[in-house]
């Protein structure tokens, strides 16, 4: 089986946010729930909470995002 890029989903307190998906993206986040599910031996009962994981992970491997955040970073001045 392939290796997803998603561990197990930790449960904290989430911030309340809206979102509207394309059906096609639900659809999809529904499936990867599923073959997470199988994958980890743990059920996903909502495919919405595997939004916050995804871009976490995303976030966390965007190269140039982090060295776009770093000189963002090391550019501003204390107060």
């Amino acid at each position: 089986m392939a290796k997803l890029k998603l561990g197990p989903i930790v449960d904290e307190k989430p911030v309340k946010a809206t979102v509207e998906l394309p059906a096609a993206l639900h659809r999809d986040l529904s499936a990867y729930a599923e073959v997470l599910a199988r994958e980890s031996s743990q059920p996903v009962a909502d495919p919405m909470k595997l939004i916050v994981p995804m871009l976490e992970r995303f976030i966390a491997t965007d190269r140039a995002f982090s060295r776009a955040r770093r000189s963002l970073q090391s550019s501003r001045t204390p107060l």
